[in-house]
């Protein structure tokens, strides 16, 4: 999951809740608001994302977060070692058929 939050806050600067319409919004239906801010805080500790508060056009401020540069090693980490998983686990399904 970390992985797709960094990914998302690398496009643009997002704040939490805008973060889980997009997970939602790319299939992720089952990632809850609550589920998420755990995670932005521990990314955060991590000095992996840092979030800053700006105006909103509507309410009150938001804490919108953009990637550091520790955030986009990680998330370069992640993009190998996705990609070194995804073929071979994709035979794996394959080959295993469905289940009935």
């Amino acid at each position: 999951m970390e992985g797709c939050i960094l990914a998302i806050i690398h496009q643009q600067p997002t704040y939490g809740y805008e973060l889980s319409v997009k997970l939602q919004e790319f299939g992720l239906s089952d990632v809850s608001e609550g589920s998420i801010y755990p995670l932005l805080l521990r990314l955060q500790k991590e000095q992996l994302i840092q979030g800053t508060m700006q105006h909103s056009e509507v309410g009150p401020k938001r804490k919108y977060y953009h990637l550091t540069d520790e955030g986009k090693g990680a998330l370069k980490q992640f993009i190998m070692q996705w990609e070194s998983i995804k073929l071979p686990v994709d035979s794996i399904l394959k080959k295993g058929g469905t289940l009935s």
